[in-house]
């Protein structure tokens, strides 16, 4: 039988509705060989989960999802996501950089608030804290209690009325340049991958492959090409540029729970299945450092 994996998972950590020990549990009853909890700017999920040393049959790497500043020729397409993976969960330089996106969110969960009260949304951080639980707050965070009090009725709703960038309560974050993020993850003895390229929306191939060329230059590893909203033809697509820049393939499903109940652990919309051979790659990959 194939051996299953997903390596783009989210915990309560930052945006995900299962703790590291539930999405565990969920990764050996689907049977998969292999997962990697990224959360956005912090690796206290998957931190908790080798610290545990919980016998399983699911091995475990390190993973982590950084929030970027694209390069100036794609100022208006918000932020990259640069996933890394193998890396040292106890280096000095990267635990310092995720601090301080960590600082940043906080400070922002705020600003969205007062934002959207100035409109007639009558939220509170304190309502937020308290229908979320522990663990990092954002804009998802907001956006369930937007749907439990009734302002709107899905995640996505809430994004495309009032949280994406150009909506009315939307508020700019700080994010770290791609270059720091890519070299970060290479110090903390990590693989650097560009995520989700397919959510960037470049239609152009010519500026895609520019970005793809910038980011190499800088020492990108790899590109998330298996993943839930990469349809057939884009999923070809990136095999072709990975293979044409000299680039590993990695792919997960980007996990929620049920702030995103659509996509499912390791099969995204059922469609999804990511070869153990991108785990061996990352792996080897990391042994050539």
């Amino acid at each position: 039988m194939e051996k299953k994996i997903d390596l783009h998972i989210h915990s309560t950590n930052s945006d995900g509705t299962l703790s590291p020990h539930e999405i565990l549990k969920l990764a050996e009853h689907l049977n998969l060989s292999v997962i990697s909890i990224t959360d956005h700017d912090s690796i206290d999920g998957i931190k908790e989960l080798m610290q545990s040393k919980i016998p399983s049959p699911v091995k475990l790497l390190a993973g982590v999802e950084i929030s970027t500043s694209p390069p100036d020729f794609l100022a208006k397409s918000g932020s990259l996501h640069i996933l890394g993976y193998a890396i040292k969960t106890d280096h000095t330089a990267l635990s310092k950089v995720l601090d301080k996106l960590q600082k940043a969110r906080k400070e922002r969960n705020p600003k969205i608030i007062k934002k959207l009260n100035q409109i007639g949304i009558d939220l509170s951080m304190d309502e937020v804290c308290q229908n979320s639980g522990s663990g990092q707050l954002g804009r998802p965070h907001i956006a369930a209690l937007m749907i439990k009090k009734g302002f709107t009725n899905s995640i996505n709703d809430a994004f495309d009325k009032y949280l994406a960038n150009g909506r009315p309560a939307y508020i700019e974050k700080y994010k770290v340049d791609c270059k720091k993020a890519i070299s970060t993850i290479h110090c903390a003895g990590g693989v650097s991958v560009l995520a989700h390229p397919g959510l960037l929306k470049i239609t152009d191939q010519a500026l895609f492959e520019k970005l793809i060329q910038h980011l190499k230059d800088m020492g990108l590893m790899g590109i998330e090409v298996y993943y839930s909203e990469h349809n057939k033809q884009q999923t070809a697509y990136y095999i072709g540029i990975a293979e044409r820049y000299n680039l590993i393939v990695t792919g997960g499903s980007d996990f929620h729970g049920s702030l995103k109940p659509d996509i499912k652990m390791g099969t995204g919309r059922g469609d999804l299945s990511i070869p153990y051979s991108v785990y061996e790659h990352i792996i080897k990959k990391k042994q050539s450092l």
